[in-house]
């Protein structure tokens, strides 16, 4: 049935609580994993003014480089200790596109199911903090498995 389990990663409890329901799923189907992780620029780009020099930004895009490399290689180890076969692939994005970037993925692999945590945010929350799940869900070519945080 699904034997390609993607799952997006960005650090949160709510992307942890996604990859804590992948691990078993894949280890129950013998499915592999595709970790992925989006780092989102655009967000230091909206107010460089405020966030000083050229060389300060390109030192605070190595930094996230680095913490999206530690974020999946934690992942994948947290599922190969499980016996559960997982790979890695990180984006950049300098614009407001992670979602498509998302389904982009699970296109190109191709995967078979999405699993990825989402905040369950509703009413004006939502609208405004927008919902990369939410989006997911709307446009992938793939089943979507959204996984609640509980916060």
């Amino acid at each position: 049935m699904y034997k390609r389990i993607l799952v997006p990663l960005d650090g949160s409890p709510a992307a942890e609580k996604g990859l804590q329901q992948a691990i078993p799923l894949a280890a129950t189907l013998g499915a592999e994993l595709r970790l992925f992780h989006v780092i989102d620029l655009h967000l230091i780009y909206m107010d460089v003014t405020g966030m000083g020099s050229a060389a300060v930004l390109g030192d605070y895009e190595q930094r996230l480089r680095q913490l999206g490399r530690d974020l999946l290689q934690a992942a994948r180890e947290q599922a190969e200790q499980t016996g559960v076969a997982a790979d890695v692939r990180m984006a950049e994005c300098y614009a407001p596109q992670v979602a498509e970037l998302i389904v982009a993925e699970a296109s190109r692999w191709p995967a078979d199911l999405i699993v990825m945590g989402t905040h369950g945010r509703r009413g004006l929350r939502g609208l405004v903090m927008g919902s990369d799940a939410e989006s997911v869900l709307h446009v992938s070519p793939v089943p979507v498995l959204l996984v609640r945080s509980g916060q």
